[in-house]
C-alpha cells in the first residue's frame, strides 16, 4: 500500500508543481503588494528564458521622481522582489509612453500559444521562451515574443498586438529562412499584398530571390489567419481578470 501511495505522488508531482506566473498575475501582485495606480502607468514588461512562463518579470512603471522617469519592479514567486530607478528605456515605444490596459486581451499565456503554434507549423523546435510587452509607435500594446533553443539562441520572434491578436511581424520562424532573410522581408509581412495581386506579381520571374520571398507571404499570411482564430479561444481582458 505504502508502494502505491509513494508511486501516486511521484505522478501527482508535477500536477502539483506551481508553475510560473504570467504577465497579468504578475501585473496584479504590484497593484495589490504595492500600488493599485502603477498598473496604469506600466511600460513594459519583461520575462526572460521561460519554460513557457518565466520566473521572473520586470516591470518598468513611470515615474516622475526617478532620474530617468521609470522605475523597475520585478515580480518572483508571486511577491514584489525588488525595485529601483533605472536608466533603461525602453526600443521600440514612444518615450513617455505607458500601455493602455484596457486594451489588454492577450495575456503572456495566450502571446505563448500563438508564437509555439506558429513554430510548430513552421517545424521550429525551441526549448526557451522571452516576452516583452510595450506600446508600438501608434501606441497600441504589443507583444513581442522570442524563442530559443536550449542554448539560448534565437530561432524566432513574433510580434502580437496585445489588443486583438494580430500578428505584426515574424522574424526567422518559417523553416529554412534565417533570421537575415526574414528582416528584409518584415516590411512587405507587415502590409502583405491582397493574394489575387501576390499571385500575378513577377509571374514571368522565376529567380530563387522571388520563389522565396512568395513562399514567405505566403506562410505569413497562414500565421495571420491562425492567429486570428487561436485569439478568439485565449482572449483574456486584463481589466476583467484583474477586477475578479
Amino acid at each position: 500500500m505504502w508502494k502505491f501511495l509513494f508511486a501516486s505522488l511521484l505522478l501527482a508531482g508535477p500536477v502539483l508543481a506551481q508553475e510560473n506566473a504570467s504577465a497579468y498575475e504578475a501585473l496584479r501582485v504590484i497593484g495589490t503588494q504595492l500600488n493599485r495606480q502603477l498598473v496604469n502607468r506600466v511600460v513594459s514588461v519583461n520575462g526572460f528564458e521561460g519554460d513557457p512562463q518565466p520566473r521572473t518579470w520586470k516591470v518598468l512603471v513611470e515615474d516622475k521622481n526617478a532620474a530617468n522617469g521609470v522605475r523597475e519592479i520585478v515580480v518572483e514567486d508571486n511577491r514584489v522582489v525588488s525595485q529601483r530607478a533605472t536608466n533603461r528605456s525602453v526600443v521600440g515605444s514612444t518615450k513617455g509612453s505607458t500601455i493602455d490596459t484596457a486594451k489588454l486581451n492577450l495575456d503572456s499565456t495566450g502571446a505563448y500559444s500563438v508564437a509555439a503554434h506558429t513554430a510548430e507549423t513552421s517545424h521550429v523546435t525551441f526549448s526557451l521562451t522571452s516576452y516583452t510587452l510595450r506600446t508600438d509607435d501608434r501606441g497600441n500594446p504589443v507583444w513581442i515574443v522570442t524563442l530559443a533553443d536550449r542554448s539560448n539562441r534565437p530561432v524566432g520572434t513574433i510580434h502580437i498586438r496585445a489588443s486583438d491578436g494580430r500578428v505584426n511581424r515574424v522574424e526567422g520562424m518559417y523553416q529554412g529562412r534565417n533570421m537575415e532573410q526574414a528582416e528584409v522581408n518584415r516590411d512587405e509581412a507587415d502590409n502583405p499584398p491582397p493574394v489575387e495581386n501576390d499571385e500575378l506579381q513577377n509571374d514571368d520571374e522565376n529567380s530563387d530571390e522571388n520563389l522565396v520571398l512568395k513562399d514567405v507571404k505566403r506562410m505569413f499570411r497562414r500565421t495571420t489567419r491562425d492567429a486570428r482564430r487561436m485569439f478568439q479561444r485565449v482572449r483574456r481582458s486584463f481589466v476583467d481578470f484583474f477586477n475578479r
